[in-house]
């Protein structure tokens, strides 16, 4: 596929791959010097947030971005926040602004539609002899979407009647990409990509669950700090930060 990328970034297109996120780590560690897209027909190992599998069926989208030290290790992790809002925005570049109302944010790394996940986003990182290697893989359901028991649960943009066709989508999202890692300024200006991400939020200020890896807490999302972590209001009046877990909303408890 030929594309125009924004000036210093590169694109690596395969028709199948196990995972581009794996292909990105590889090239990282041959030397590669990073702001490298690695995107994939067809993804038969993709994995997501604690291990999970994540298969990438042809129509879909599987795209990852390889960075090195794209920011100090402290803050790196907040690229997250930067895809997510890069991607919200491709979406309705690509399916029209009036799409953006079914569209939603789910911390700490999901795109919704209608509240039902249509993409999922995984940063990694891998300490190299050049460098602090970050990936960041987004995969989303353009026409297909697993049947994932026990989890969120998932649509793709076909099955709702949305046309998002992957090539336009990846085009439309490595614009933003890169107009958002500019704005976020290696994690120096994450305060507005906090505000850009809470203002694309779904369940700010509503009754969640998070399933924690020894727990369940229910409370009010309340807000992010600026590490982008969930504050979480309980019913007590106490505020707990969380660094990671599920989301659930009460109308998915």
């Amino acid at each position: 596929m030929a594309l125009a990328l924004p000036a210093g970034f590169r694109h690596e297109a395969h028709d199948t791959l196990p995972s581009t996120s794996a292909e990105a780590f590889a090239k990282a560690r041959a030397g590669d010097a990073g702001n490298l897209w690695i995107t994939a027909g067809e993804q038969s190992a993709g994995r997501g947030r604690r291990g999970r599998s994540w298969s990438t069926d042809r129509g879909n989208l599987a795209a990852s971005l390889l960075l090195i030290d794209p920011a100090p290790a402290a803050v790196a992790a907040t690229v997250s926040f930067v895809a997510g809002v890069a991607l919200h925005q491709a979406v309705i570049d690509v399916a029209g602004p009036a799409l953006a109302d079914r569209l939603a944010l789910k911390w700490p790394n999901d795109l919704l539609l209608d509240r039902e996940k249509v993409s999922g986003i995984l940063i990694e990182g891998e300490k190299l002899a050049t460098g602090f290697a970050v990936v960041v893989g987004i995969g989303v359901n353009c026409v297909a979407h697993p049947e994932i028991t026990g989890a969120y649960p998932a649509t793709d943009f076909a099955a709702r009647g949305i046309a998002v066709e992957a090539d336009a989508l990846f085009a439309a999202l490595a614009v933003r990409m890169a107009s958002e890692l500019a704005r976020w300024d290696r994690g120096a200006g994450f305060a507005q990509t906090r505000s850009a991400w809470l203002a694309r939020s779904g369940g700010l200020g509503e009754a969640i669950r998070v399933n924690l890896a020894d727990r369940t807490v229910d409370g009010r999302f309340a807000d992010l700090d600026d590490a982008g972590r969930l504050i979480l209001l309980r019913a007590d009046g106490r505020r707990e930060t969380i660094s990671a877990g599920d989301v659930f909303f009460a109308a998915a408890m």
